[in-house]
Formats: structure tokens, sequence, C-alpha cells
């Protein structure tokens, strides 16, 4: 887990009005150029109120900053963060390994090869985010989703 997480102007504004439009205060906010999006880490038991009603906290948020926005559920433990930014339900299991290099990755069973549309995301867009969060807290290098044999 890293020591300080740093945020721009930027993201700090963003952090402020998620916090406004929502009433929840936001663990991170996380700008995703590559994937055009903004995505807002939240205590697992304050997703709901992030979320609100039918959407309308994240329909606002995206109103006013122009960017599709995605809400996931913080966790400590890497497996868990992963599992709540991909979608749970068809992974059959997530292991830890490291490289030669040292550099650690995770590897993600899928528990249906027909089920990995539904995980990875269109464009790659929940697997990307995965990367980017596991990377971001826990200095994972990469996250492979691959399907039993």
């Amino acid at each position: 887990m890293p020591d300080k997480i740093t945020w721009s102007t930027q993201e700090l504004e963003l952090l402020s009005l998620f916090q406004k439009i929502s009433g929840v205060t936001a663990r991170d906010c996380v700008i995703d150029n590559k994937m055009n999006r903004v995505i807002f880490l939240v205590n697992p038991n304050e997703i709901g109120l992030a979320i609100g009603r039918k959407g309308s906290c994240v329909k606002a948020l995206e109103n006013i900053i122009k960017k599709p926005v995605e809400i996931v559920a913080y966790s400590d433990d890497p497996i868990q963060l992963i599992k709540n930014t991909l979608n749970p339900k068809y992974i059959s299991e997530i292991r830890l390994s490291e490289r030669m290099d040292g550099s650690k990755i995770a590897v993600v069973v899928l528990t249906n090869p027909k089920f990995q549309g539904a995980v990875v995301g269109l464009g790659g867009k929940h697997a990307e985010k995965a990367r980017l969060l596991v990377r971001r807290y826990f200095d994972i290098a990469d996250v492979r989703i691959v399907t039993q044999t």
C-alpha cells in the first residue's frame, strides 16, 4: 500500500463535488483519461448512498463533469478490491503471484469462458479499472484474466 496518494487540483475539485452531490466522502478519485471516465472509491457501507436512488448521484455528476462516473467499494485487501471492481459472480478465484523480476501480478480465474466479456467489460474497461486501482494501492503491476481449463 502506498505511503501517500497525491491528488491533482482537478481530482480535489471532483472529490469536493462528489461530497456535495452525494453526501459521501470518497476515499479517492481517479481520472482515467485512457477510458475517458472518473472513478470514485468509497467505503463499502456507503456505496448505495454514493450511487443515489436509481443512480441519481451518478447521473448528476456525469451531467456536470461530462464524463462517465464509476463508483467502486474500497477494500484494504487486494483480492477483495479486484472483486469489487470486476463482476465477482463469474470469478472462481484470484491468485496473487510474484514474477522473477519481483513485480506482483494478480490472476483472475473465471468460472466459465462465456462470461469473459462481462468481467473484462466493453473495450476492457473493467479490467483496466482493476489494473489502475491495484497498481495505485497495492503496487500490483498487472491483472490477468484467464479461464479455467
